[in-house]
């Protein structure tokens, strides 16, 4: 993939690790870092790279202002009468002086007069957010000047210019996987580590930078880089703490009639969302405001009414475990009070799951190669004009129960991830229904945790589902969070939802695509767009004995429910699964099971099958036999490790009365068929868990607390 990168992308390109070689200990953003290295080692050259580095590490050594060394740089200004500096700086407008003056953030300058030509080019100045620039100082001797420090250059580091047109067309060299991983890299994180679902979760929080006025919230553990994109990568963007907000900031200081944060930026973040400073309460009116911008796109201050195009993120900690918060609170409980409040939490557009983001530990950032953070940053910024929403009635018509802001709520997300994802419109029919599933959980997220805030809402129930146009199929979508904690809220007679997920992706699609939905309960048939529910399939109730289903009727005492066909749809990261849930009612009947699954072969894989024989031997009870036949596969120079395994395993299995025989043989196909007439297609085999990543993780103890992977298990009478 790095060498069409380069190929399609050349100058636009860097090797992620760079950037900690050259930060050393100065506190520089990524994009400042990104700016240099990308003018110095944007090209795969080793040689070229470590000059580069070099360089960059030379100019930041030479040029950045550290805040302990301030004294030391305005001194070699004033002797050498001319330095450069990088420094973040913001200006105002001296109206008694009638000249705009600049403060320094590290170089602890105070009232530097601004060339009015600077601040006409480079309005965001004014912001009072910052911004990180290379400035040429120069100093005066002159007895009789006022203004000894002066400011000859200035350049806010940014890229200058991007072809939207080429990246748009360069896209489609890259295939979807490919893609989003290059977006992985370039946001600093390494995808290997990281499931589909993780990586849209991860990517979502791009697009309040990709989409105008949206409004965006995240609340999660500590440690998962909630704030990471607001505070390093992009100059289009300003995090600031959430306790520090205040109406004159946010929107317009009467007072000298200056304009506030959001008139500048594309992104406002509020980080700590959750504090209140020093215990100060949040300003009513500051809500108020907030609300009706979020709404409106404008707000009023004075006699004046400003629009203004800045999305609006808040990211902040959760204080309580998600079972507890949803079965004793709601999910937005470490807010503040004055924020919790029906008409306010209703404008926002997407609430992802930070509980669902590790914490982020060292080895998983990249090393890789990805756009400079500025170049995609200046891309999003254009994409911010364009509008993907249609789309979504093309194909689909959304609820009438869903309200006005659900409906927009639901398409600027959706369009926000097809920008990052599909600039250029082309996705398969799975691709396109896995972004709107996504769209739509984030919004019911929202809606349902308002139900439980501002009763006055439950007047209004929603029911979040679309109806597919080509098809008159409805879809309904869920949270998963509702999923993984179900006894928190509510439970199927299995303890598990049937097709309680959107499948892997439709025949002939890769697997992974259409994993963010949920579908209603039903078997998922060919052609049914990810997400969807085939619609109720034969024998999905209790079958009478007789009926010639298999194992009918054969639940009562046994604590499994009776066998049925069905099919069931497992989403990544979901919890509460195990193979006896999955897989007890078809073996309860069984005493001889074949497996053919290709991939028992790294150390969890063999594990997990273990587990399996494990809880077949259980249903069998003491005094049964039983046996298992595994057909499988590895690599010609580890198949004698696998034999040694799997001997290992028969012997511990004899205790239980279990007969294992093995072979081993190049199968494709993943599938269970048992002597009682049952065959189970399984779309990932055995290999359902996410691999376990301690030894001290609570998955290894119990099978339930274990995430799992995206795949579609289907059960159906063999013969």
């Amino acid at each position: 993939m790095k060498d069409k990168l380069y190929q399609y992308f050349e100058g636009r390109v860097v090797r992620k690790d760079l950037t900690s070689h050259v930060r050393g200990s100065a506190v520089v953003p990524t994009f400042v870092l990104e700016y240099l290295l990308g003018q110095n080692c944007a090209i795969d050259d080793e040689e070229i790279i470590q000059m580069g580095i070099e360089k960059v590490k030379e100019i930041i050594s030479r040029n950045y202002v550290h805040p302990n060394e301030a004294e030391l740089v305005k001194s070699k200004i004033r002797e050498d009468g001319q330095h450069k500096v990088i420094d973040k700086i913001s200006v105002h407008l001296n109206d008694k002086k009638n000249v705009y003056e600049a403060a320094f953030a590290h170089l602890n300058l105070r009232n530097v007069q601004v060339a009015d030509r600077f601040v006409q080019e480079h309005q965001k100045l004014l912001s009072g957010g910052g911004v990180w620039c290379i400035i040429k100082m120069g100093y005066s001797h002159a007895s009789d000047t006022e203004n000894r420090w002066i400011i000859e250059d200035l350049k806010p580091i940014q890229v200058a210019y991007v072809d939207l047109e080429e990246y748009i067309a360069n896209r489609q060299h890259f295939t979807t996987d490919e893609w989003m991983d290059v977006l992985m890299h370039t946001i600093g994180l390494d995808p290997a580590f990281f499931n589909r679902r993780d990586k849209f979760i991860q990517l979502s929080r791009l697009i309040p930078h990709v989409e105008s006025n949206f409004n965006f919230i995240e609340l999660g553990p500590k440690g998962t880089g909630k704030s990471h994109v607001f505070s390093e990568l992009s100059p289009h963007g300003v995090l600031i703490s959430g306790g520090d907000v205040t109406q004159a900031t946010m929107f317009v200081n009467n007072n000298g009639n200056r304009l506030g944060l959001v008139n500048y930026w594309d992104v406002v973040a509020m980080d700590e969302f959750e504090q209140e400073q020093g215990g100060k309460r949040t300003d009513p009116a500051l809500v108020k405001t907030l609300q009706n911008y979020m709404a409106n796109r404008s707000f009023n201050r004075g006699k004046e009414t400003y629009h203004a195009t800045a999305s609006l993120a808040f990211v902040g900690n959760t204080k309580k475990s998600v079972p507890y918060m949803l079965r004793s609170s709601h999910l937005f409980e470490s807010i503040p009070a004055e924020y919790l409040k029906g008409a306010f939490l209703d404008r926002m557009h997407l609430y992802i799951p930070g509980w669902e983001v590790k914490i982020l530990k060292e080895s998983v950032f990249s090393s890789g190669y990805g756009f400079i953070v500025d170049f995609l940053a200046e891309v999003l910024r254009e994409l911010r004009k364009i509008d993907f929403s249609g789309m979504i009635e093309d194909k689909t018509e959304l609820s009438p129960t869903f309200s006005k802001r659900d409906k927009e709520a639901i398409r600027k997300t959706f369009s926000g991830m097809v920008k990052l994802l599909y600039p250029d419109k082309r996705m398969t029919e799975a691709e396109f229904y896995e972004v709107l599933d996504f769209a739509v959980e984030g919004r019911r997220r929202v809606k349902e945790e308002i139900f439980k805030i501002d009763e006055t809402f439950l007047n209004s129930p929603v029911e979040f589902m679309y109806t597919v146009r080509n098809s008159g199929r409805e879809v309904e979508v869920d949270t998963l969070e509702k999923l993984n904690y179900a006894s928190s809220v509510a439970q199927d007679e299995d303890g598990l939802l049937e097709g309680g997920a959107a499948p892997a992706g439709r025949a002939g699609e890769p697997e992974g695509a259409g994993a963010q939905g949920v579908a209603t309960a039903g078997s998922v048939g060919e052609g049914v767009p990810a997400g969807q529910s085939g619609g109720t399939s034969a024998g999905t109730g209790s079958s009478p004995e007789g009926s010639g289903v298999p194992g009918a009727g054969t639940g009562i005492g046994t604590g499994l429910p009776a066998a049925k066909p069905k099919s069931v749809s497992i989403r990544d990261n979901q919890t509460g699964i195990t193979y006896r849930k999955l897989f007890g009612p078809y073996l309860k009947e069984a005493s001889k099971v074949e497996i053919i699954d290709p991939y028992i072969r790294l150390p969890h894989q063999m594990r997990n099958f273990m587990e399996f024989c494990v809880m077949f031997g259980d249903l069998k009870g003491e005094g049964e036999e039983a046996s298992v036949h595994l057909i499988t596969w590895n690599e010609a120079d580890f198949l004698e490790r696998s034999e040694e395994s799997f001997k290992e395993m028969r012997d511990a299995l004899e205790e239980i009365g279990i007969r294992l025989t093995w072979e081993f043989r190049q199968f494709h196909d993943r599938v269970i068929m048992t002597d009682n007439g049952w065959k189970i297609n399984l779309g990932r085999g055995l290999d359902i868990f996410m691999p376990r990543e301690n030894r001290y993780d609570i998955g290894s103890l119990k099978q339930e607390k274990r995430q799992c992977k995206a795949t579609e298990i289907t059960f159906f009478p063999n013969g």
